[in-house]
């Protein structure tokens, strides 16, 4: 005879019910995926960095890469341009300026293009792929970058230097205006910067975004995103960065954004800017580089057709 077991109970060999509910506490899922989603290679910076230190346009009369970064404000793409500079040099720098507090205004008010020395040497020698930084994305229809000066950005028509005015995008009648913009004036590979560790994107801002991807694909331009913050975002990621690819809340965070955007997920990479370290870190730097060497990867890819 079977035991009796709670509230049902078996009878040769029979499990007869009982009538009374037996309430089964529900097990949270674990934090992270057992086996990382993406591979990566840890360990490995000095290689990524050599390709990267190495790297050439591939098209000759493209002297340097244009990388133009846009996205919300606060999201981190003034110290996204820091931390590559000093993962490549080697120690903290600041070639953009930053804001140390959260806010909802842009703390970028100008279109800035940002070379990142090679060494100490004179004269002064660069990598050839900069950065283009621009006023952030704000909620409402008469706040932050319009999404037409992001254009008119990608298509080599903003002057460094030019003042954005979140009232009134630039015109062919404004001084900041480039009339006859060259291969090299043009943007090659366009990033969208956003936060894993910000509230959810207004209505407003997501429109933006979704406006500027579209004139993107119009113009043949690369896209990818880069999620950062992500060790604010994910309490076991603060704990390792190498849990970036295995934490299941980044993972959702990422597929989110994708469907949201419409930027594909294997064109979305979570990093961690510099911030209050004063010293580089070697998974950090992984993370930026592997991110950075896809980066120019689909720039070369785009100005490669631009070959004549």
């Amino acid at each position: 005879m079977a035991e009796k077991k709670h509230k049902g109970f078996f009878v040769r060999g029979k499990f007869r019910a009982s009538k009374h509910k037996i309430k089964v506490p529900l097990t949270p899922p674990p934090l992270t995926f057992e086996t990382p989603w993406r591979k990566i290679s840890w360990g490995n910076k000095e290689e990524q960095l050599t390709a990267v230190k190495n790297y050439k346009p591939i098209n000759d009369d493209i002297e340097h890469l244009q990388i133009l970064l846009y996205g919300p404000v606060g999201a981190g793409k003034s110290s996204f341009i820091n931390s590559v500079s000093n993962v490549l040099r080697g120690r903290l720098t600041l070639p953009a300026s930053v804001c140390s507090v959260n806010s909802e205004i842009s703390f970028t008010k100008q279109y800035e293009t940002h070379q990142i020395r090679k060494g100490r040497d004179t004269p002064k020698t660069f990598y050839p792929f900069v950065f283009s930084d621009m006023m952030g994305l704000e909620e409402g229809s008469d706040s932050g970058v319009h999404p037409d000066d992001i254009k008119l950005a990608m298509k080599g028509h903003v002057k460094e230097g030019h003042m954005f005015n979140h009232l009134e995008p630039l015109t062919d009648r404004d001084p900041g205006y480039n009339p006859a913009p060259s291969l090299q004036d043009k943007v090659h590979v366009l990033v969208c910067v956003i936060s894993a560790n910000s509230a959810e994107i207004t209505p407003s801002v997501l429109q933006k975004m979704k406006e500027v991807k579209v004139m993107a694909r119009d113009l043949g331009i690369p896209q990818m995103a880069i999620m950062t913050n992500v060790d604010l975002a994910c309490g076991e990621t603060e704990k390792d960065l190498k849990n970036v690819y295995r934490s299941r809340h980044l993972r959702q965070k990422m597929s989110e954004f994708s469907s949201a955007v419409g930027i594909p997920l294997n064109c979305i990479f979570p990093v961690k800017n510099y911030s209050e370290e004063i010293d580089l870190d070697d998974d950090v730097d992984t993370l930026i580089l592997s991110t950075l060497k896809h980066m120019l990867d689909f720039g070369d890819d785009f100005i490669d057709k631009m070959k004549p």
